[in-house]
């Protein structure tokens, strides 16, 4: 019954979101209401909602993202310079993931993960 699932994160500014997660990760907008953003990237969506009084040190929105090609798309990520969360480098976990992490502009925290 159930066929996807579209989380739903915080934005202070959508102009630092559109940058963030189109120009930097590679994600297309796929429609734009003022305060509400949602954006593709293969079968993935994401939704935004604008909360511009969010602290981002209080923010623990959080989302985990499979993939079919983690280490592709890491390398992608280093050579664009993205930064990875300091605790979060691509390593295997005994879970049988292999994962990294990142944060982005208002510190929602996306992992990123593949089947060992």
């Amino acid at each position: 019954m159930l066929t996807n699932i579209h989380p739903k994160l915080p934005m202070r500014d959508k102009k630092a979101t559109k940058n963030f997660y189109i120009n930097i990760l590679g994600f297309s907008e796929l429609s734009d209401y003022g305060n509400y953003l949602l954006i593709k990237k293969d079968s993935i969506e994401i939704h935004f909602f604008e909360f511009k009084a969010l602290d981002p040190k209080e923010n623990y929105g959080q989302v985990y993202i499979r993939t079919n090609d983690i280490d592709a798309f890491y390398q992608s990520l280093l050579v664009n310079k993205v930064h990875i969360h300091p605790n979060g480098a691509m390593q295997a976990k005994p879970w049988g993931q292999k994962e990294f992490s990142l944060l982005d502009p208002d510190s929602n925290l996306l992992t990123f993960g593949q089947s060992i």
